[in-house]
């Protein structure tokens, strides 16, 4: 039998997918927009709510990679059944025959043991339904569909989901110029929540490269949903359930809190390339938050952090804009900087996939959290910074 997700006749339930360890993030990024019922999934979070939530977690969330609606489930005990259990959901209500649609599949188990057969099968089962009913059936399209379907087969369970994004949410639409090997906006917006920035002191970016972290963390402190610049590029858009009275509502709802926070702190960058300062002035100046960021070019250790409390959180070079037998001096010096310019007042996180070169940084880390930037292993590492010698601190907390 194949069963509709739904838990009442408004409300459903939704999956917002994310990075690893971005979870509890994730979750309340949307225990804060109103979502219900919230539970933490492997690299994803279940929640619930009506369509309205549905734009709303598209539009607001900044670690979200993709806000997915399960319309079917059922078990299958082979290929012949997953076909027949398909071709029974009516399709023509969800899509019309000129749509255009693809199927992204995930499975595991001993059942379904190649994603590509199941996605055929299923697609089969699409297009001989229409055939029948119709004379004649919607076309596959795997790079700008209508429809993004997502089938998710664990051993006999089958979940069918549409992807009410469309292309990644990582895709803010904001980078007019990318460097080397840019940080993942997502990965980016979630760093910064992971080191606990509340906009309540400095940001600092010592090797800010095209600007993404400086970007996020503007963002943030002006109530800029993570969207804004993204235009109408969203999957929904296409549905047939799309209402288009509802979706403005919901973004005029969001446009009116830009602007609405009382940030009164300083946001900076630097990098030691005016090529690529160029880069982070021109995605700054699209955004307009030129007149909120800071930049400054020259060597990292030559630079002061703002004057009060600081959160400095930054992505160096992995070996693209540095030789890589110059990375453990660099991480050395990173070292040095954080000892002998910043202090007490500075909190510091920090990036990397070189997990060779980071034992060259000299300090201990208070906190090692395994983080993927694109294909890349990496840790997200604090460092707690003290004034005097490490016995001195300790003596100071325990007064």
């Amino acid at each position: 039998m194949v069963s509709t997700p739904r838990t009442s006749n408004n409300t459903f339930k939704m999956v917002a997918k994310t990075m690893l360890n971005l979870e509890e993030v994730l979750a309340e990024e949307l225990r804060q927009l109103g979502a219900e019922n919230i539970t933490i999934l492997k690299r994803a979070v279940e929640f619930e709510g009506d369509m309205r939530m549905l734009y709303r977690a598209n539009y607001c969330c900044r670690t979200a990679l993709a806000i997915l609606k399960p319309f079917a489930e059922f078990d299958a005990e082979n290929d012949e059944e997953l076909y027949n259990k398909v071709y029974q959901i009516r399709w023509e209500k969800i899509l019309d025959v000129d749509c255009t649609f693809m199927i992204d599949s995930t499975t595991s188990g001993e059942i379904f043991t190649h994603s590509y057969y199941a996605s055929l099968k299923t697609k089969d089962a699409i297009v001989d339904r229409f055939r029948r009913n119709f004379g004649k059936r919607p076309s596959i399209d795997t790079e700008n569909p209508d429809y993004k379907f997502n089938l998710h087969i664990r051993d006999n369970h089958v979940t069918l989901l549409m992807n009410s994004s469309g292309d990644s949410l990582h895709k803010r639409g904001y980078r007019q110029a990318v460097g080397i090997a840019p940080i993942n906006e997502v990965l980016a917006a979630g760093l910064i929540k992971m080191a606990g920035w509340n906009c309540d002191c400095n940001f600092y970016d010592p090797m800010c490269g095209s600007g993404t972290l400086l970007i996020e963390a503007a963002m943030l402190a002006n109530n800029i949903p993570a969207q804004y610049y993204r235009g109408d590029k969203f999957g929904f858009k296409r549905w047939k359930e799309f209402n288009l009275g509802e979706w403005k509502s919901v973004k005029n709802e969001e446009d009116r809190k830009i602007g609405s926070r009382d940030f009164e702190y300083e946001i900076w960058g630097n990098d030691i390339d005016p090529e690529v300062i160029q880069q982070c002035e021109k995605n700054l100046e699209f955004t307009r938050l030129h007149k909120d960021v800071m930049l400054h070019i020259g060597s990292f250790e030559n630079q002061e952090p703002p004057e009060g409390h600081t959160l400095i959180v930054t992505n160096p070079p992995y070996g693209e804009r540095i030789k890589v037998e110059d990375l453990n001096a660099m991480y050395t010096q990173l070292g040095d900087t954080f000892k002998q310019l910043y202090g007490a007042n500075c909190d510091v996180w920090l990036i990397t996939s070189d997990f060779e070169a980071m034992k060259h940084i000299g300090l201990h880390p208070s906190a090692k959290i395994p983080v993927q930037n694109g294909s890349l292993d990496c840790r997200f590492l604090h460092f707690e910074l003290y004034d005097g010698s490490k016995k001195g601190k300790y003596q100071q907390d325990a007064e």
